[in-house]
C-alpha cells in the first residue's frame, strides 16, 4: 500500500496507457470493449485515494504546498526533471478526467462498430495525456503531455467523426498547434531569463512562481501564453474551431473535449499565467474581463439560433467557460474558487448533455432539432435525465451550476472596479436559461410528429449507468459544495495573493472585502 501511495500519480496517469498496450494484443471486439472499460473504471478507482489521503502530512511537501510529489532527474544537462505533484485545483480536475474518461469509454459500446481497437486505444492514450497535464510540475514535461493530447483527438474526429470530420479535425489540430507553439516560445523566454537571473537552467514550474520578471517581458510572455490557453478554452475570438470539432466528433470525443480538454486552457491560466506574470495580468485585466463578457453573451446568442442540437450545446460551452474565466481573472478568493468549481460543473453538465445528444443520434442518425418533438411520451426516463442536466446547465438552485455562478458573481461584485462586469455577466444566465429551456420544449414536449420517433427505445441499463455518477455529482455540489471547496481554499489564495498582493488580504481582514476561508461560498462584501 505504501508503494502504491508513493507512486499514485504515476499509476493513475499511466494505467490507461497500460490498457492501450493490452488492447493491441486482442482480436475480438467484445474482448476489446470489456478491456477498455475495465481499464477506464480502474483508472477512476485508482484516483479515489487521492481524496482520502489528501490531508495526510506524509504526502504533503510543506515547502511548496503540493501533494504526492514524485521527482527525479530526466535530462539534467538542460534542467529537465520528471516532476509530478498536485494541489486541490489539479485534484478536482484529475478526478473529473478519470470519471468522464470512464463514462466516455462506456458510452461507446454500441456507437463504434469500425476499427474498434484503434478507437479505444486512442481514447486511453488521450486519457494519459490529459492526466499528465494536470500532474506535471516541469514545463518540459507539461508541454509534452499538452502536445501528445492533440494526436488522439485528431484521429478520433478524423476517423470516427461525422459529415465534415476531416475539415474539423484539421482545423482543431492547426488551431491548437499554433497556440502551443506560441506557448513554447513563452516557456523558452522564461527559461533563459531565469538562467540570466540565477545562473541555473530549470523548467520547474514552481520556481517561476516566485521570480520577478520585468514588466515588458511579462507582457510579451503573458500574450504568448494567453493565445495558447485562450484557444484551448476557447475564449472569444479564438473559439471558431470548437463548434466544428464538437459537431463532427463522436459522442465520446465530444464528452472528453467539453469535459476535460477545454479545462486544460483554464487550468493553464490558473497554474501558469496568473502566478508567474501577476503584473501583466493586472495590466491586461480590463481587456480580459470584457473578452469573457463578450464570450458569455455571444456564445449564448449564437446557441439560441442553432438548428443542430449538438452545435447548440457546443456554443453553450463558449458561454459557460466565459463565466468560468470571468471568475479566474477577477482574482478574488471567492470568484476564483467559483471559476475553478465552474470548470468542474461545466464538465459534468455539458458532458452529460453531449451524452444525451449522442443517445438520440445513435437511434435516429440526425441532430436536427426540428426532427424531434414529443420525446417525453416515448422516452420518459430519457426526458427526466435531460431535464435534470438542463437545470444543472442553467444554474438552478440545488444543482451544481448555481453554486459556481453565484460565487463568481459574488466574488466579482465584491470589488468596486469589477462590479460592472458582474452586472453585465448576469445577462448570460438569463440567455442560457432561454436557449436551454427552448431546446427542451422543442424536443421533449408536444406531439410526436415524426413516425420514426414513435418507436424510439428509452434508456437501457448501460446508458442509465453513464448518467448516474453525473446526476449524483450535480446534486452533491449543489447541496453541499463544501466537500469540494475545501480543496480549493489554499491553492486559490496563493494565486490571488500573487496577483493582488498581501495588501489585498490585509484589507479583507479589516472588512474592506469580507472573506471567510473556511466557507468561501458564504463570503460577502462588507461596505
Amino acid at each position: 500500500m505504501e508503494f502504491f501511495m508513493k507512486n499514485i500519480l504515476n499509476i493513475v496517469c499511466y494505467l490507461p496507457l497500460v490498457g492501450m498496450f493490452v488492447l493491441l494484443f486482442l482480436r475480438k471486439e467484445n474482448a476489446i470493449r470489456w478491456t477498455a472499460n475495465i481499464f477506464g473504471w480502474a483508472g477512476f478507482l485508482a484516483s479515489l485515494p487521492l481524496i482520502f489521503a489528501y490531508n495526510n502530512p506524509r504526502y504533503l511537501d510543506t515547502a511548496t504546498g503540493m501533494r504526492y510529489l514524485f521527482r527525479t532527474d530526466w535530462i539534467p544537462s538542460i534542467g529537465v526533471q520528471y516532476y509530478f505533484g498536485i494541489d486541490g485545483i489539479s485534484l478536482l480536475l484529475i478526478l473529473l478526467t478519470t470519471l468522464l474518461g470512464a463514462i466516455a469509454i462506456m458510452s461507446s459500446w454500441t456507437a463504434i462498430t469500425t476499427r474498434v481497437k484503434e478507437y479505444y486505444a486512442f481514447l486511453l492514450l488521450m486519457q494519459t495525456a490529459m492526466l499528465g497535464v494536470f500532474m506535471a510540475l516541469d514545463f518540459f514535461l507539461f508541454y509534452i503531455f499538452w502536445e501528445v493530447m492533440l494526436v488522439p483527438m485528431y484521429f478520433l474526429i478524423g476517423i470516427w467523426g461525422t459529415e465534415r470530420k476531416l475539415y474539423s479535425a484539421i482545423k482543431f489540430f492547426l488551431y491548437t498547434l499554433a497556440g502551443s507553439v506560441l506557448m513554447l516560445l513563452g516557456i523558452l523566454a522564461l527559461y533563459f531569463h531565469h538562467y540570466s537571473q540565477t545562473g541555473t537552467y530549470t523548467f520547474e514550474i514552481l520556481q517561476y512562481h516566485s521570480i520577478s520578471l520585468p514588466m515588458e517581458l511579462q507582457q510579451w510572455i503573458f500574450l504568448a501564453f494567453f493565445i495558447g490557453f485562450a484557444i484551448k478554452v476557447p475564449m472569444f475570438p479564438f473559439h471558431t474551431w470548437l463548434p466544428d470539432a464538437h459537431t463532427d466528433a463522436p459522442t465520446a470525443g465530444s464528452v472528453i473535449l467539453a469535459g476535460v480538454l477545454l479545462k486544460m486552457g483554464t487550468y493553464g491560466f490558473v497554474r501558469l499565467s496568473l502566478p508567474i506574470m501577476p503584473e501583466a495580468t493586472k495590466f491586461y485585466l480590463p481587456y480580459l474581463m470584457w473578452l469573457c463578457l463578450i464570450g458569455i453573451i455571444y456564445g449564448a446568442l449564437v446557441a439560441m439560433m442553432q438548428k443542430d442540437w449538438k452545435r447548440l450545446v457546443a456554443y453553450s460551452s463558449v458561454s459557460h467557460l466565459g463565466f468560468a474565466m470571468l471568475g479566474v481573472f477577477a482574482a478574488t478568493p471567492v470568484a476564483m474558487q467559483g471559476g475553478v468549481l465552474q470548470m468542474v460543473n461545466h464538465g459534468i453538465s455539458t458532458g452529460a448533455l453531449f451524452l444525451i445528444v449522442g443517445i438520440v443520434y445513435e437511434r435516429r442518425h440526425t441532430r436536427m432539432i426540428a426532427q424531434y418533438s414529443g420525446l417525453s411520451h416515448v422516452m420518459p426516463l430519457y426526458a427526466a435525465v435531460f431535464m435534470i442536466m438542463t437545470l444543472s446547465s442553467i444554474g438552478m438552485p440545488a444543482l451544481n451550476g448555481f453554486i459556481g455562478e453565484f460565487m463568481i458573481l459574488q466574488g466579482t461584485f465584491a470589488v468596486d472596479e469589477l462590479r460592472v462586469y458582474a452586472i453585465v455577466a448576469v445577462s448570460g444566465i438569463v440567455l442560457g436559461a432561454a436557449y436551454m429551456l427552448w431546446l427542451y420544449q422543442r424536443t421533449m414536449f408536444g406531439k410526436v410528429e415524426q413516425p420514426e420517433n414513435e418507436r424510439l427505445a428509452d434508456l437501457n441499463w448501460r446508458e442509465v449507468f453513464t448518467f448516474v455518477p453525473l446526476i449524483i455529482l450535480a446534486f452533491w455540489i449543489g447541496l453541499y459544495p463544501a466537500t469540494f471547496l475545501r480543496y480549493l481554499d489554499e491553492p486559490v489564495n496563493k494565486v490571488v495573493e500573487r496577483v493582488r498582493g498581501p495588501e489585498f488580504f490585509r484589507q479583507a481582514e479589516k472588512g474592506v472585502l469580507a472573506r471567510t476561508p473556511s466557507n468561501p461560498a458564504m463570503a460577502v462584501p462588507s461596505r
